[in-house]
């Protein structure tokens, strides 16, 4: 380094091992935007030795330069220097960043950098480990390391920083190698694994740490996990390199078959007396090493470091960090130890309690370890003894000791120490609840911004940016969990070859996920397999049978449906799960899991292969949702007779009482309904027939256009086997489901073969609900496609069929849709006539869902000012039943009266708002009319271009979807003497 020392407070501070900071005074300094920072790191990398303009411009942005590049240097220059020397006096001559012929240079005294202290301590490591000096060494390089506080350059940009944030992050890398090879020269192999096992899965092409792994490993008696690292490292080498493993890794598989005599761990003196008497102990620096790529939880470790340096007062801090396995609670808790550990100066103990095994570690083992790190020769032999001798030797000294992997508080109430002065951090996959004062905090997943943030730390930034979108494919597939996260990046960054859309397409497979996320011997199904070894038997069956449905939550009684048990007994297990973090309660009363938890267990519903448990368990469900379903119905549309049901439910549901409460439970467990339907699809014959029955009582009171895709999928998954059954019974109530849920995607040539194949499976002589329902909605699709005379043949039979089973509301539906029909053949006056008549009916009825219907039909039939109230009473009504598809269709065929009715700035602003929502909901039908009448409306308020483009898009809509609505707007847009009207999008 060729630092000069000058003059200037000492205080000055800069750090490049992680963001870039520095510190005047002890307080922070604000150092601008990404790229003058850049300029200041590229300074400082130069160690003092000046730096041409033209090199920093390069530095900065490389080979394509802003035209003013030299102008926005010299202001970079200008505010560094107001920044970094604030008492400099106006025109007196800069004293650190000085000019230096055609460039500049940055003067500040050489321990002001943080990477100048990591260079003279690593060096001074080096030298201590040749001259013998182990435990120095080691020493310090735990120093060195902890000076990283992240990536380095953190967020720098430019093409020097992207090479030199290279160089310092494999410095890092060489440094924590060599610490933990001097950890090995010590005696600290059991100590190690851990970060063995982490640095090893974030570089695993690197030989040298794979052999210090499978040292430690064979040196904790590990011996055969040490030759399967060796066997795992020599397959990926030749599959991804196409190469041996080396000598040095070749030679240490060689000496452990041969169980080498000198790979026995080294004698664990302390080091050399001085002459003048025996030498304290050294102060316990335990703590495993901090990660270099940390990403994230700013927030939560500014409280944890609060937390633990307020380690005052009259009793002990204690901090408990949980959360599921993988979601990082070591890493945070080791880097919070870092952050804080001058504030420790006697020291920091370290143990991994091992509380997710089978073997947790025993309190009274820890202790004794505990108590020779602190120097005591002969520990006592009871628990109570060693406790004792532990608390009175911490009373009079400042130590963090971090408990790691804690069971319960049971395992870690005798580690506590007794007076205030030090500070514990424990982390568990539990809520240590049962500590009194204990400061808990929970470990939720990353943000998807700190996600990418790992990712890309691991991967590389320039591969991501490359293909960002498949980049959040994979963290997402992840489930935002630190550890799959890692696993993902390492196994992508050790196979060059491999792109990041090559990842993402291996983890799109749910039934292989759990396997894709597994590197040597870091995988994230035996991290949750540790916590669900932890469950008792009623636990373990809950976990499993709740994650049957593949809800994103499940509410507590549909949690007591599929135990089989009261809701008391189900909150229990629920509770109990979450308490052991294999269940999350976002709300009171209902639960969700993480996604990979939900394989996980959906993989041990398959490994057990109790068919039986699980299809019963699903079929209470349903048994739940269908009359629950059904009582809805009947709050929302009283007096509406419902199709025929195949099946007979035992349960008499959950009670709602008002049409309010059955809208709101109906919109809050749609994708439940939904989830229930699917996991019955694949069963046998008796959960078809539930999901069936369960569908055809949702879509009749409106399917949810966004759901589209997947209840395709569900119906022809059950008519597949109802058709091979020969179920005629299942298929037509099959089609019915099918054709209404076609009919609110705009679907309406698919949906009228469907209603077709319903009648063919109904006997046309047995009069039913169902047929009833076929009929009428055959004949809306008729008349949607402009064949109105034929719909009229199929409302007469829907009319009949009414009149036969006594459904005289149900026949008020039937007249005003006879209506629309009338109206299509030019009948108005009968066709104003039919649909008054279907209000009357419907007023009489109470059933608001059916007087909407009637309102919106007599609105449509109707011309102008005279149609705006029946439209409007009939909107507010939809909007009161939470049905966004049919609010859209009345604000376009409002629109169209306001129109006619010469209101034309009202007519853009209904039709606007109907276009948004047609838009939302994905429905090609509802943007046609709203794009139709907005255009129109923007032609009358001087508006020709927009106005043009909305009515060639309703056109493209309505072409693609074969309804007459074509044929008018085709008129409107020839009116306007523009261009050939061109073909609409396929």
């Amino acid at each position: 380094m060729e630092f000069l020392e000058t003059p200037q407070d000492p205080a000055l501070r800069f750090q490049v091992l992680g963001p870039v900071q520095a510190w005047l005074d002890g307080k922070p300094l604000s150092l601008g935007s990404p790229q003058q920072q850049a300029v200041l790191t590229t300074l400082l990398l130069h160690s003092g030795r000046p730096v041409t303009t033209q090199d920093l411009v390069d530095a900065l942005w490389g080979e394509r330069p802003p035209a003013q590049a030299v102008a926005a240097l010299r202001t970079y220059i200008s505010r560094l220097r107001s920044v970094i020397e604030p008492r400099r006096e106006v025109r007196r001559p800069a004293e650190l960043l000085v000019s230096v012929a055609d460039g500049y240079a940055l003067r500040i005294p050489g321990e002001a950098l943080d990477l100048t202290l990591f260079e003279r301590l690593s060096a001074e490591a080096t030298a201590a480990r040749t001259s013998g000096d182990r435990h120095q060494a080691h020493r310090l390089l735990v120093e060195a390391l902890d000076l990283f506080s992240g990536r380095p350059l953190t967020g720098v940009p430019g093409p020097y920083a992207d090479a030199q944030r290279l160089r310092l992050a494999e410095r890092q890398v060489a440094a924590a190698e060599e610490l933990c090879a001097a950890a090995l020269d010590i005696g600290l192999h059991a100590e190690i694994v851990g970060e063995l096992n982490s640095l090893t899965a974030e570089h695993p092409l690197r030989e040298r740490l794979r052999e210090l792994l499978m040292l430690a490993l064979y040196r904790c008696g590990r011996q055969a996990e040490a030759l399967g690292v060796y066997t795992d490292t020599r397959k990926l080498l030749i599959e991804e390199l196409g190469v041996e493993p080396g000598a040095g890794l070749s030679a240490m598989h060689t000496r452990i078959l041969a169980a080498d005599p000198d790979l026995a761990p080294p004698a664990t003196a302390a080091p050399a007396a001085r002459k003048e008497g025996p030498a304290a102990p050294p102060a316990p620096a335990q703590l495993p090493a901090d990660v270099s790529d940390f990403s994230g939880r700013t927030e939560l470790v500014g409280d944890l470091s609060t937390a633990l340096m307020n380690a005052t007062g009259q009793a002990v801090v204690v901090t408990s960090l949980a959360g599921i396995g993988g979601v990082g609670k070591t890493t945070l808790a080791v880097h919070v130890a870092h952050r804080v550990r001058a504030e420790f100066p006697d020291g920091q103990l370290y143990v991994d309690l091992r509380g997710a095994g089978a073997s947790p570690a025993d309190p009274v083992a820890v202790l004794g370890d505990f108590l020779h790190a602190l120097g005591v020769a002969e520990s006592p032999d009871s628990l109570e003894q060693r406790a004792a001798l532990y608390r009175s030797l911490l009373a009079s000294r400042r130590m963090l000791i971090l408990l790691d992997n804690a069971r319960d508080a049971d395992q870690i109430r005798p580690l506590i120490p007794g007076v205030s002065g030090c500070a514990v951090l424990a982390t568990s996959r539990s809520r240590l609840a049962g500590i009194p004062g204990a400061q808990l905090f929970d470990v939720e997943e990353l943000t998807p911004d700190e996600a990418l943030a790992l990712f890309s730390a691991i991967v590389g930034e320039q591969r991501v940016a490359a293909e960002p979108e498949a980049a959040m494919k994979v963290i997402t597939a992840c489930g935002f969990l630190p550890l799959a996260v890692r696993i993902a990046a390492a196994r992508l960054a050790s196979r060059p070859r491999w792109s990041v859309s090559d990842l993402a397409r291996r983890l799109a497979d749910q039934r292989r996920r759990l396997d894709e996320l597994q590197l040597g011997n870091l995988a994230v199904e035996t991290t949750i397999g540790l916590g669900y070894g932890q469950l008792s038997g009623p636990e373990s069956r809950a976990f499993r049978l709740l994650a049957l449905i593949d809800s994103p939550d499940i509410p507590l009684a549909a949690a007591a449906a599929l135990l089989g048990v009261d809701e008391y007994t189900a909150e229990d297990l629920a509770e109990a799960l979450v308490e052991a973090n294999m269940l999350e309660c976002f709300t009171p009363g209902r639960y969700r899991y993480h996604d990979l938890l939900r394989l996980y267990a959906q993989r041990q519903n398959e490994r057990i292969g109790d068919t039986g448990e699980q299809e019963r368990a699903v079929l209470r469900l349903l048994d739940l949702l269908i009359p629950t379903v059904h009582n809805a119905t009947q709050v929302i549309e009283p007096d509406d007779p419902l199709p025929e049901l195949l099946t007979t439910p035992s349960s008499a549901g959950i009670s709602l009482p008002t049409s309010g409460s059955a809208q709101d439970w109906l919109r809050t467990e749609g994708a439940l309904l939904l989830s229930a339907t699917a996991a019955a699809a694949a069963g046998p014959r008796a959960l078809q027939h539930a999901a069936i029955d369960l569908l055809i009582l949702v879509y009749g009171l409106g399917p949810d256009p966004t759901h589209g895709p997947q209840g395709r999928q569900i119906l022809e998954t059950i008519g597949n086997e109802a058709e091979r059954r020969g179920d005629r019974a299942a298929l037509a109530r099959v089609h019915v489901a099918l054709g209404t849920l076609q009919s609110v995607t705009s679907d309406f040539q698919g949906s009228e073969q469907s209603f077709r194949r319903s009648l063919e499976n109904q006997a046309p002589d047995e009069p039913t609900f169902l047929l009833l329902a076929t009929a009428n909605m055959l004949g809306v699709m008729l008349n949607v496609g402009n064949r109105p005379a034929e719909a009229l043949l199929f409302y007469e039979q829907a009319r009949a069929t009414s009149q036969a089973v006594g459904a005289p509301f149900l026949e008020a539906r039937v007249v005003s849709n006879i209506a629309r029909a009338q109206h299509r053949l030019g009948m108005t006056e009968t066709a104003i006539r039919s649909a008054g008549e279907g209000v009357a009916a419907a007023r009489e009825s109470k059933n608001d869902t059916l007087l909407a219907q009637t309102l919106y039909q007599l609105g449509v039939v109707l011309s102008g000012i005279e149609a705006v109230p029946h439209l409007r009473e009939a909107h507010g009504l939809y909007q009161s039943q939470q049905n966004p598809l049919w609010e859209g269709y009345t604000l376009a065929r409002l629109a169209s009266a306001l129109l006619v009715a010469g209101q034309h700035a009202e007519a853009a602003e209904a039709a606007g708002a109907s276009l948004a929502i047609g838009q939302e909901l994905g429905s090609a039908y509802c943007q046609g009319l709203a794009n139709a009448a907005l255009g129109e409306a923007l032609l009358a308020l001087a508006q020709p271009a927009r106005g043009l483009a909305c009515l060639q898009e309703a056109h493209a809509i309505f072409t693609r979807l074969g309804v007459p609505e074509a044929s008018p707007v085709a008129d409107l847009i020839s009116q306007q003497h523009t261009e050939p009207l061109s073909p609409p999008a396929p």
